[in-house]
């Protein structure tokens, strides 16, 4: 009976997994963007749904949620599942659409297309002969093989995408601790959006006292009718008075200063906070632990602070791994976006599928390291006798990798930046 109550919780949790996943293909991630397959945003969304479901079982092997064997046997389903998608099914769509892209390959498609997937196998299966990922008696068919190899692909990935992430983001944003923001810099910048606002004030009321005259020297009243009447009424300009259409072009252009003004004026107040508030604080502890501490301090009661900040803080961490999908998604359909067309749409989908399910199964095993030995049991269980410390050396080697070139590569592009500016 508990199994079947189990399993009816992750099939519920499965299920909401599949409709957001759904949503977030139809509504932000492909809204102006044309797949013509069902069959393509099916498994997106299924793709998606186990994946979140792995790390759902991760929380529940920490907060002891469901039987240790209905979790058990979820995570074996639910790996079993995904590598079937990842290995098998996304690879061979991926060659059948490819194949149906070309006309000379159309009636021989499926044949084509199993021919592209055993290449990909050749090549897969390949992957794991220079690397010591896994004991050398599981067998060819075992879960082992195939997992270790799609964490190869996927901690690959991880690495590649960390390692350029740790340097761009400090090279995006070291503008607000280069800048040196005073007082003196803002009043300045307000000063300047004071003037722009009165010269616009000014201007205005010059356009309605130039309208005013016109409307009691009776020309407002004698104007042509029809659509070219009212606009002639409006830009033309009598002898000796006002030019309404050139005095109108000077309060758009100052309209639009004072926009950009007002915007440099919020982004040097946020410089000026951002600076204060890192480097006035110091902190020893993590914030989750420090803000448990104050509010048990303040309120004056007994609290697990140990162990509650440890679950807070898993939590807040599967928040940030799941943005972080998020954002690489959306970056990767910005990407694509560039390099598509409408022939390659459900190609481009899949593609995007493989490149989540291998980051997710990566995260798993990655994560696994970081877990207390009392927790991590069932999923060492699952996952077999895999190498997991070549993962983690394998990881920082490729993050090494990619920052040290991501460095070079930016270096490069801001040493060219200047020498575009300075020709003429």
């Amino acid at each position: 009976m508990s199994f079947l109550i189990d399993s009816s919780i992750m099939v519920t949790s499965q299920v909401l997994f599949f409709g957001f996943g759904w949503l977030f293909f139809m509504r932000q991630l492909f809204k102006d963007y044309e797949v013509r397959q069902y069959v393509v945003q099916v498994i997106f969304s299924v793709t998606f749904a186990f994946s979140c479901t792995m790390f759902e079982l991760i929380i529940f092997e920490i907060l002891g949620v469901l039987n240790s064997s209905s979790r058990y046997f979820h995570w074996k389903l639910n790996l079993c599942v995904i590598l079937l998608i990842l290995v098998f099914m996304v690879p061979f769509y991926i060659g059948y659409f490819i194949v149906s892209n070309i006309r000379l390959l159309h009636r021989q498609r499926l044949l084509f297309s199993c021919g592209l997937w055993l290449t990909f196998m050749y090549f897969f299966w390949k992957l794991g002969d220079p690397f010591p990922i896994l004991s050398p008696k599981h067998g060819i068919l075992s879960i082992e093989q195939l997992i270790s190899r799609v964490g190869v692909i996927g901690v690959t990935l991880m690495a590649l995408l960390s390692g350029f992430g740790a340097v761009n983001c400090p090279y995006t944003y070291m503008s607000y601790f280069l800048r040196n923001v005073t007082d003196t810099d803002i009043l300045a910048l307000e000063r300047r959006l004071l003037q722009t606002m009165d010269m616009i004030i000014s201007k205005k009321k010059r356009i309605a006292m130039a309208r005013r005259n016109l409307f009691q020297k009776g020309e407002v009243n004698n104007k042509p009718s029809g659509f070219w009447g009212m606009i002639k009424s409006v830009t033309a300009s009598a002898p000796g008075s006002e030019n309404l259409t050139l005095i109108q072009q000077e309060v758009d252009a100052l309209e639009e200063l004072s926009r950009q003004l007002f915007l440099e004026t919020v982004d040097l107040y946020a410089t000026k906070a951002t600076i204060n508030i890192v480097f006035d604080r110091v902190g020893k502890t993590d914030p989750v632990t420090r803000g448990i501490e104050i509010t048990v301090n303040y309120l004056g009661i007994q609290f697990d602070v140990k162990f509650w900040s440890q679950h807070i803080s898993f939590i807040l961490v599967g928040i940030i791994i799941v943005t972080s999908i998020r954002g690489l998604l959306i970056t990767l359909t910005k990407f694509f976006y560039a390099i598509s067309s409408s022939k390659s749409s459900n190609v481009i989908v899949l593609l995007l599928a493989q490149i989540m399910g291998m980051y997710f199964v990566s995260s798993v095993l990655l994560i696994r390291m970081s877990m207390p030995l009392e927790y991590r049991t069932i999923i060492t269980e699952v996952l077999g006798e895999l190498q997991f410390n070549f993962y983690h050396r394998w990881f920082d080697v490729i993050f090494l990798v990619s920052a040290l070139s991501s460095i070079l590569f930016l270096y490069l592009a801001h040493k060219q930046a200047p020498e575009k500016h300075m020709t003429p």
